[in-house]
């Protein structure tokens, strides 16, 4: 049985990876190796999850192996999701009580979450053919959010696949906690450190710092 819950639905179905997807060999394999390890977790590329009329999407890098890839909903189940939901919750992006569980009573308003990348990449770092390779799917799930004003990247690689998706080159969007950058097609890319625990236990992000990009994301959408 997998953990996930039929809470976990995309809002857009139409640009989600199958199952199995075979497109990246090495994360196939890790894919394998954790489906044999813990055949009851995710173990599968995640899916957009949130609001399908969504203002705003929260880009991550790729799903961590005890959060998203256990669960099944983007950051869900590990400790970068803490802040990232709580901070949703107070500004009104979301409704319900977070209990890392995909079937909590958390639901998105105006907002999605999505990773660059859809499988868990060893040692939490995806390499750049496999990040291109799934801008297919990144990029379809863009496409299918009528509504999107506003993108908030969290850390430089989800930054850069952002910015390539709104049409602009990564030296046309330079990455920096609260950068602001106006794409050509009108909707702006804020960016923020990631919201891991190794940022946070550091003092590079805490939660003042985070709140503040997403007031301003806020603000953004409420103009």
């Amino acid at each position: 049985m997998l953990f996930a819950s039929p809470a976990v639905v995309s809002p857009v179905p139409r640009a989600e990876a199958p199952r199995d997807c075979p497109l990246c060999p090495r994360l196939v394999r890790f894919r394998e190796e954790c489906r044999a390890e813990h055949p009851g977790w995710w173990n599968s590329p995640v899916p957009v999850w949130g609001d399908p009329e969504a203002w705003l999407a929260v880009v991550g890098m790729a799903p961590g192996k005890h959060g998203a890839n256990r669960t099944g909903r983007p950051f869900t189940g590990d400790y970068a999701g803490e802040l990232l939901y709580a901070t949703l919750l107070k500004f009104g992006l979301g409704e319900g009580h977070y209990r890392a569980d995909p079937g909590d009573s958390v639901r998105l308003k105006g907002a999605v979450i999505l990773n660059a990348v859809k499988c868990l990449p060893p040692a939490n770092k995806p390499e750049p053919g496999e990040i291109a390779t799934c801008r297919t799917y990144f990029e379809a799930a863009l496409g299918q959010l009528p509504n999107l004003r506003v993108l908030v990247a969290l850390g430089a690689i989800a930054h850069a696949a952002a910015a390539r998706a709104l049409g602009m080159k990564p030296s046309q969007a330079k990455f920096g906690h609260a950068a602001e950058v106006l794409a050509p097609g009108g909707q702006v890319l804020l960016s923020s450190y990631h919201t891991s625990r190794y940022n946070q236990n550091t003092g590079r992000l805490n939660a003042a710092m985070f709140e503040a990009v997403i007031a301003r994301a806020v603000e953004i959408g409420a103009g």
